[in-house]
């Protein structure tokens, strides 16, 4: 999710996008300590979402 959809979501929603991010990043560490992940950068990418809509979260 991008930082202009973030904007225009209540703080409800970003809570959801959230909790969606953080389980994303915990399915991506298991299938890491199976060997099923090809593309490591994933685990960054989704950190920095995570902080974006953190940030977002707090500002509201």
């Amino acid at each position: 999710m991008d930082k202009k959809n973030l904007k225009n979501l209540d703080k409800e929603s970003i809570k959801l996008e959230i909790n969606s991010l953080k389980r994303e990043l915990f399915n991506l560490k298991l299938n890491s300590l199976t060997g099923q992940v090809k593309d490591v950068s994933q685990f960054n990418k989704i950190k920095v979402q995570i902080a974006r809509a953190l940030t977002f979260f707090n500002s509201k």
